[in-house]
Order: C-alpha cells, then structure tokens, then sequence
C-alpha cells in the first residue's frame, strides 16, 4: 500500500501548499505591500476595511470572484485558459523541496531530493512558459510583446540564479536543500551568506528580475503595455496570476534562507518561526526595492545581467572551486 500512502500524502502537500500560498504569500502579502508601500510614500495605504484595512484584500477576493471572466473574440481558448493554471501550479512545485524547520525531530519537508536545487531551478523557470501562453493566446498585441520580453528577462536572470545555485552546492557539496541547510550549522560551520556574500547579492538580484518585479518589471510596464502579458485576463484569472507572482517571491525568499541563511536554525526559538523571521525579513527587502527604485529601460536590464552579473557569477563560480577543490580539498 506504499502507492496509496504517497498519493495521499501529495494529497494532503497540495493542499497545505497551495492553501499557505493562497492565503499568506497572496493574500497576507498583498496587504503588507500596501502598507509597506505607504510607510515608503509618507501615506496611509488601506485603512477602511475592517480595523486598519486587515480586510481589503479579503473584499478585492471577494470583488475579483463576482467580475465576468471574458475571452477575447479572437483568442486561442486552450492556451487563453490553460496559462491561468501554469504560472501558479509552477510556484505551488517550487515548495516541495523548500525545508520550513522541524518537529519531533524530523524535517518539515515535502520530498528531500537528492538534486532538490536542480528540481527548483526547473520548476521556477516554468512560469515563463505561463506568461508566453497568456501572451499569444490573447491575441493581443500588447500581451505578445510583453510575453516576449518575459521570454528575454526571465531567461536572462535564470542563468545567474543557476550559478549561484551550483556555487553554493559546490561549497555543501550536495544538490539537497536539507543538506546545505545542514552544512551551514555545527562547529566551525557559517551561513552561506557570510562565505558566499556574492552569490547571495546575484541571487536576491536575478530573483527580483526572475517574479517580475521593480526595477525589473518590464513584462508589467504600465507605461508601455497596459498591463503586459495579462492585459486581457479579467476576474479571478487576473487573481491567479497576482497569486503565481506572490507565491514565486515568497518561494524564492524561501530558497535564499534555505541557501544562504541557515534554513530554520537559530538560538532560542522554534525552528519553524526561525524561518519565517527569515522569510518576512526578505520578503521587506523585495518589496523595499520596489518602493524605492524607478524602472530599468529593456537595454540595460539586459545588459545589466549578460554583461555584470553572469561574469561576476561564473568568476565566483570559479574562485568558489578553487577553494573547494584545492585549498579545502
């Protein structure tokens, strides 16, 4: 019966995953962007929907479900419809390989694969596959073109994002999450973003570009193109994408505590909530940026990753071996 107890228990991690991203990466983030967004601007943000507007994103949810989903006349239905489900589904997989503490002695974690940094950095690069679906299937001009810039953007900053990764696995010497989180705990062991401050700096900076996100969110130009590649997308499929963006910030805020800073350990605290202090904390520097800094132009987001950030990966990436392999080794 070991088949029925796995099918129940990818079951059940579907469900505690995509209610967790659903309700708190979606809904509680959305929130605290808005306040966040106006401590940065010297305002208020919501305030009239329940105490201190701790209920707006409630009413926009219930608002977004009543709105009528249309299709444009001309549009690929299949494609138009089936992009909806991609870009979430691709952040829902990205957690199953993401350690969030321990109890009762055993990791809380989903699946430990043996090449769990290879399996994130697959899933996570899925969602440009969702984004060129909702750009040519809607038939819009302004959707194509935004696709098509997510196509050149995400590319660009996965190839960073793979560097660092592989930098990191050569110092634990494993592609496990619960292994690396391990390897930077014990006597004698630092977290990762003390002995690999670069990589963490390319990582949190090709991630930002990776969901779409200021400076880096020229598939979301709202001078250029509307809305991008979701311009035609109403009601809760609107939703859908808000939520596969969230839950891709939150997953890769998540993969950069569990690579640079030490996963769930930490003195005093239960590991779980040593995690999530880590999380938020990287969670308010995403949303600090997007606040602070304007919009790069497609040229130099392009060229800011192929030009600086892959050679400055690839020579950390070089440097990191050499330590590995010839000073430790």
């Amino acid at each position: 019966m070991t088949w029925v107890w796995e099918l129940l228990r990818a079951v059940v991690g579907t469900v505690l995953i995509f209610t967790g991203v659903a309700v708190v990466a979606a809904m509680f983030g959305v929130l605290l962007e808005r306040k966040i967004a106006g401590w940065i601007q010297s305002r208020l943000g919501p305030k009239h929907v329940g105490p201190q507007g701790l209920l707006q994103t409630i009413a926009d949810t219930l608002k977004l479900l009543q709105k009528e989903n249309i299709v444009p006349k001309n549009a690929d239905r299949l494609i138009f419809a089936s992009a909806v489900i991609v870009v979430p589904l691709a952040a829902l997989l990205d957690y199953v390989v993401i350690p969030f503490g321990t109890a009762g002695g055993r990791p809380l974690i989903f699946r430990d694969l043996n090449v769990g940094v290879l399996y994130f950095a697959a899933t996570s690069s899925l969602v440009v596959v969702g984004i060129l679906m909702a750009g040519w299937g809607s038939n819009n001009k302004y959707a194509l073109l935004g696709g098509l810039r997510s196509a050149a953007q995400m590319v660009s900053y996965e190839i960073p994002i793979g560097l660092a990764l592989i930098t990191v696995a050569m110092q634990a010497g494993s592609l496990s999450t619960l292994a690396i989180v391990n390897a930077q705990t014990g006597p004698g062991h630092l977290w990762y973003v003390l002995t690999q401050p670069i990589s963490f700096l390319i990582f949190l900076t090709a991630a930002t570009a990776e969901v779409n996100r200021t400076p880096f969110d020229l598939v979301e130009a709202e001078s250029e193109l509307v809305a991008g590649y979701f311009s035609e997308y109403t009601g809760m499929r609107f939703a859908l994408f808000q939520l596969g963006e969230y839950g891709e910030m939150f997953a890769m805020a998540a993969m950069a505590v569990t690579l640079f800073l030490g996963g769930w350990h930490g003195p005093g605290l239960p590991s779980v909530l040593w995690f999530v202090i880590k999380l938020y904390v990287l969670i308010f520097v995403f949303m600090w940026v997007r606040w602070t800094y304007p919009r790069f132009r497609i040229d130099q987001l392009l060229n800011f990753s192929w030009k600086f950030l892959i050679p400055l990966a690839l020579l950390n990436l070089v440097v990191t071996a050499f330590f590995v392999m010839v000073v430790h080794g």
